[in-house]
C-alpha cells in the first residue's frame, strides 16, 4: 500500500463506464460496462415519476422527498441534502468545505472525487489499496494530518465491502471523512453502513445514490447525509432548485416501504447472481478474480492482456468497463457488472471464443473453459 502522493496520474479520471457504450456504429451490445440494474425503473416508479409531469409549472419543492429520505435512514431532516446525482455531491464538496491539511482519496475507486477537487483547485494525494491486500483498506495507511478522507464502500471498481469499524477509526475532529456508499443498497441487508454513525462520528459524510439499484441514471438523484452544519455548508453551494420534480418524485417514492423491500430483494439476487459470474469465470486459469469477498453488482477480473481482450469481448457484441483509467490498477484490469444467469453463460461462451483468438495469436494455451 502506498503513501500517499499529488500527482495528477496518467489515468482518465472523466473515463466512465458509458464510454464504452459509445461509438457502436449502430450494433447494440451486451452492457457489462454501467452498473445500473437491468429491467429498471420498474413500473410502479416510472408511474411515480411520470405523474409528477404535471407539476413541472411550479418550481420544484424538495420537502416531502427530504423528509422521505430523513425517515427511510431513521435522521434528522437537517441531517439530509438532496443533490442531483451523487456526482453533484463531490463537487459540492470540493468546492464549499474548507478543511485543512492534506486532500486524500482512497484508490482504486470511482474517480468523480478526485476529478471534482483537483477541478476545484486542491492538490490530490493518493492512498493505493494492493491487490496482494485483497485491495483492503488499513486505516493507518492514511496519513495523520489528512484532512479530508474519501473512501468507497463497497468500493468501485474493486466491489470490496470495507468493515465499517476499520472506516469509523479514520473519523477524527478536524477531519472530512467522506463515505461514498453508492453501491450500498446492493449489499445485503446494507451491512458495513456507515448511516447510524452521521450524528455520532465528527466529521462524516456519507453519500448516496439512487441510480443504480432503480435504473435513474437519466434522472439524477442522490443525496448527502451528514451533521447540519456540513449539510448547511453544502447546501449554500448549490444553485437554486437543484432537483428536478421527477427526481423528488423518484427520491420519495424509493424511500418507501415498498421500495426498500424491493431493494432488498434485489440485493439478494445480485449476489446470487455474482457467485454464478465467479464461478464460471473461475473456469478460465488466465483469468483472476480481484477479490474472492466481492460485495457490488460488478466483478474485477484480471487478465495478461485485459486491454486486447476487451476488444476482442467488444467484437462479440459485449461491452465490458476497462480499468486502467483507476490509479492503481493498470490495462490487464477489466470491471464486469453483474446480470442474469442467462446474460452470464452467453458472456462466458463469448469469453471463450475471445480467449481462444486471443490465446491462438499470442501462441498460449490452456485459458478457454
Amino acid at each position: 500500500m502506498s503513501t500517499p502522493t499529488d500527482p495528477a496520474g496518467a489515468a482518465d479520471l472523466r473515463h466512465h463506464g458509458d464510454a464504452e457504450l459509445r461509438d457502436t456504429e449502430g450494433v447494440k451490445l451486451v452492457d457489462l460496462a454501467v452498473n445500473v440494474r437491468t429491467g429498471t425503473p420498474p413500473p410502479w416508479l416510472r408511474d411515480r415519476i411520470a405523474a409528477s409531469l404535471t407539476s413541472l409549472a411550479a418550481y420544484p419543492d424538495g420537502r416531502a422527498a427530504r423528509r422521505a429520505v430523513a425517515r427511510r435512514h431513521g435522521l434528522p431532516e437537517e441531517c439530509v441534502l438532496l443533490t442531483s446525482g451523487a456526482a453533484e455531491a463531490f463537487v459540492l464538496l470540493a468546492r464549499a468545505l474548507r478543511v485543512t491539511g492534506r486532500r486524500v482519496v482512497v484508490h482504486p475507486q470511482f474517480t468523480e472525487p478526485e476529478a471534482a477537487l483537483r477541478a476545484a483547485g486542491h492538490e490530490v494525494g493518493r492512498v493505493i489499496l494492493r491487490e496482494a491486500d485483497g485491495f483492503r483498506l488499513d486505516p493507518d495507511a492514511v496519513p495523520d494530518d489528512a484532512g479530508l478522507v474519501v473512501v468507497g464502500n463497497p468500493t468501485n471498481p474493486t466491489s470490496v465491502l470495507h468493515p465499517a469499524a476499520g472506516i469509523a477509526r479514520l473519523a477524527r475532529p478536524g477531519r472530512v471523512l467522506v463515505v461514498d456508499e453508492a453501491f450500498m443498497d446492493a449489499v445485503p441487508g446494507e451491512r458495513e453502513t456507515l448511516v447510524p454513525a452521521v450524528r455520532t462520528l465528527p466529521g462524516l459524510v456519507v453519500l448516496r445514490s439512487l441510480t443504480k439499484t432503480w435504473g435513474l441514471a437519466g434522472l439524477r438523484i442522490g443525496y448527502v447525509l451528514a451533521a447540519p452544519e456540513l449539510i448547511e455548508a453544502l447546501a449554500q453551494a448549490q444553485p437554486l432548485w437543484p432537483v428536478s420534480a421527477p427526481a423528488l418524485a423518484a427520491a420519495e417514492a424509493c424511500s418507501s416501504g415498498r421500495a426498500l423491500a424491493e431493494a432488498a430483494e434485489a440485493a439478494l439476487e445480485t449476489a446470487a447472481d455474482r457467485a454464478h459470474l465467479l464461478a464460471r469465470l473461475g473456469a478460465f486459469p488466465s483469468l483472476r478474480t480481484a477479490t474472492a469477498a466481492s460485495a457490488g453488482p460488478f466483478v474485477l477480473v484480471h487478465h495478461p492482456r485485459g486491454a486486447a481482450l476487451r476488444l476482442r469481448l467488444r467484437e462479440r457484441g459485449y461491452a465490458v468497463r476497462r480499468g486502467d483509467t483507476f490509479p492503481g490498477l493498470g490495462p490487464g484490469w477489466l470491471r464486469l457488472a453483474v446480470r442474469d444467469r442467462t446474460t452470464t453463460d452467453a458472456l462466458v461462451a463469448a469469453l471463450a471464443g475471445a480467449l481462444a483468438d486471443e490465446d491462438g495469436e499470442n501462441g498460449t494455451a490452456g485459458t478457454a473453459a
